[in-house]
């Protein structure tokens, strides 16, 4: 008997639809690799599909409402997700073909044993939307973000910020580094416009990083421009000894190494701290590397200075993680801020007199951010506001509030282009006594 042949196109969205699949169910994306999908150009494909899929999961939703009359079938394997895809393709990625999009949706789910019962249903709600693929693709850019988020957002940063995010949203991030020393040819090697300080950009997303010059000479590491700004805020003295609490994967450990200071990097996670053993090896940093509980940790000799990347919703981090819009609750969030609390409580006990302490969070949220400022001031008898110059941020100066506090968006763009960057929130104390 003859063996039967896939159709062309069908195992990539097989493996896609089971990523997705992961995400919608709660897990954090990570994109394909060689190891899920061995063709680079299957593999590009695929991850375009998933993440417009996410990216686009709010007018998704919208056009789920039109479509299906009693909602999603419950209990149906990968029909969500395979559905998702499709509807990405259909209505944002016309370049794709409508063709595929329905044939290979319908093969696809034929091979859920969970799904394949609604295979007529897959085939004539992807009509219907084919039908209607127009008027989708016309939808207003508002449904893109969940509406609890823009609204407080619009509270916090404006109607035309929050205009921007949704943009934003859909254009994805591009790649910022950090260089460890200045080079001007390695800047120009990179095609890479200066940012902030030591922090450069790429707009083009078309090599793996690791194909990038420099990159096997540990010559820069991968940082949003947003994240790399807390590490430069001590201003303390070369060898000044610096914990750097919840460390890994070591972005901020890099910097404090490169500042000169001697560096505990603290992190409770083995796996992860292995992989900031090899970015330091890499980068031909030694830091003191600590697996300990964050908020627990006594050390035997208190710190001139702590940076605490505590963490967070990670709402500032959507260009980047779409799924975070959609898989954060209230109920999460205020379980972040207490474990925050704990956190900056340990973080202000592992102190001299005198030290300072950076608390930063990728966060948009005041909850997590002003809010968890203000109560540090009230809670940890002792600790100061250190407020932030607009001239130690030149080129971003509208970053620093009134307060001294830090405060980016995604509507900020650090450099010359319109690019964005990280929501952050950074507050910097000092132990007074």
């Amino acid at each position: 008997m003859a063996q039967r042949t896939e159709p062309a196109g069908l195992k990539l969205r097989l493996i896609a639809a089971q990523r997705l699949k992961s995400v919608l169910g709660g897990e954090h994306f990570a994109p394909l690799t060689a190891a899920d999908l061995a063709d680079g150009r299957d593999r590009a494909l695929a991850n375009r599909l998933i993440t417009t899929a996410l990216r686009r999961h709010g007018q998704i939703d919208v056009i789920l409402a039109d479509l299906l009359e009693k909602g999603l079938p419950p209990r149906s394997g990968t029909f969500e997700a395979v559905l998702r895809l499709s509807l990405a393709q259909l209505v944002f990625l016309p370049d794709l073909g409508a063709h595929s999009a329905l044939f290979l949706a319908v093969e696809a789910i034929k091979r859920d044993n969970k799904a394949r019962h609604l295979s007529g249903l897959m085939n004539a709600v992807l009509r219907r939307a084919q039908a209607n693929s127009a008027r989708y693709g016309l939808m207003d850019n508002a449904a893109l973000l969940p509406a609890r988020f823009r609204q407080s957002w619009t509270d916090a940063y404006g109607e035309a910020a929050v205009a921007l995010f949704a943009e934003a949203l859909v254009d994805g991030a591009p790649l910022d580094l950090t260089l460890r020393d200045d080079d001007a040819d390695l800047v120009a090697a990179l095609g890479a416009e200066p940012l902030l300080a030591d922090s450069v950009r790429l707009e083009t997303r078309d090599r793996p990083v690791e194909a990038l010059p420099g990159y096997d000479g540990g010559r820069w590491w991968v940082q949003d421009a947003a994240s790399a700004i807390p590490a430069r805020l001590f201003g303390l003295n070369p060898g000044s000894n610096v914990l750097d609490l919840c460390a890994a994967p070591g972005g901020k450990t890099a910097q404090l190494s490169k500042a000169g200071y001697k560096v505990t990097a603290l992190d409770t996670d083995a796996g992860r701290l292995d992989r900031l053993r090899a970015n330091m090896a890499r980068l031909g940093y030694a830091p003191k590397v600590v697996q300990a509980d964050a908020a627990t940790y006594d050390p035997a000799t208190p710190f001139d200075g702590v940076l605490l990347d505590a963490p967070c919703s990670a709402t500032g981090t959507f260009r980047r993680h779409p799924e975070v819009l959609w898989s954060r609750t209230g109920q999460d969030i205020a379980g972040r801020v207490r474990l925050q609390r704990a956190l900056l409580a340990n973080a202000y006990r592992c102190l001299v007199p005198g030290g300072i302490l950076i608390y930063c969070v990728c966060s948009l949220e005041a909850a997590e951010g002003e809010e968890q400022a203000a109560w540090a001031l009230e809670a940890l008898p002792g600790l100061a506001l250190m407020p932030i110059g607009r001239h130690e941020l030149a080129g971003l100066e509208d970053a620093v509030t009134a307060q001294g506090l830090v405060r980016t968006h995604p509507a900020m763009s650090p450099g010359r282009g319109n690019s964005g960057m990280d929501g952050f929130f950074v507050a910097r104390f000092r132990r007074t006594g």
